[in-house]
């Protein structure tokens, strides 16, 4: 086993850590919300008292967007945040260390088995909402939800774009981010990448967004890319 070396806060992002072991790598982390649960086998660091959970960038694309050189990482302590395609909780699980107790994530999934997965991460999570759902009709848990500062979209569908403009305007407020993360394949198997973010990112900008940042995750995720924007209510 490798030993801790030092752990800090990373200089740029807010209750995301850099650890430092004992070989001289360096490894992306966050505080652990719930000492000694792990969520997907990551790795657990214990530094002064306090517990650290490895965020490792080749299972979350936003630790990937993160290490690609993302613009800014918006999320803060006390958001309250709407999650489509949240699967089992990786990332998640990270978004949630990083908002804390006070924060809330609305996690919404299709699949009744990855839901399943889920349930376990959330029992002690309490910051974790999960809603079992389409995101292609907000409207069906509209009761659910309520105005968020944030919407993180993960969902692997056709129209991944009109799905994310669909859900802001019943949640995000204004002036609240957007982290989509685009995976190219799932939209267009006979299109250049390259292609597929720029189609999507004109369905953003027509449906209010004001776009940041767009880094590619090669190597961490193949012909994927993380979208940041800011949303605009007209």
């Amino acid at each position: 086993m490798v030993n801790v070396v030092k752990i800090e806060e990373h200089p740029k992002w807010k209750n995301v850590y850099i650890v430092e072991l004992e070989d001289g790598s360096l490894r992306l982390a966050t505080r652990n919300l719930v000492p000694g649960q792990r969520v997907y086998g990551e790795r657990l660091y214990k530094y002064n008292g306090v517990e650290y959970r490895e965020w490792n960038a080749y299972r979350s694309k936003l630790a990937g967007a993160l290490l690609k050189g993302l613009e800014e990482l918006p999320v803060r302590e006390g958001d309250k945040i709407l999650y489509l395609g949240v699967a089992s909780g990786t990332t998640a699980s990270h978004v949630s260390d990083i908002i804390g107790p006070n924060g809330r994530i609305y996690g919404v999934e299709f699949a009744p088995r990855v839901m399943r997965d889920l349930l376990l991460v959330v029992q002690a999570r309490r910051n974790i909402y999960p809603i079992l759902g389409d995101a292609r009709f907000p409207e069906k848990y509209r009761h659910l939800v309520e105005g968020v500062d944030g919407l993180y979209a993960d969902v692997a569908q056709p129209d991944q774009a009109r799905i994310v403009v669909r859900n802001a305007k019943f949640f995000l407020k204004d002036g609240g981010y957007l982290l989509l993360a685009i995976k190219a394949r799932s939209i267009d198997v006979t299109t250049e990448p390259s292609e597929v973010y720029r189609r999507e990112v004109k369905t953003l900008v027509e449906g209010g967004f004001d776009i940041k940042d767009v880094v590619h995750l090669d190597p961490f995720d193949k012909d994927h890319a993380m979208i940041y924007a800011r949303f605009r209510r007209g």
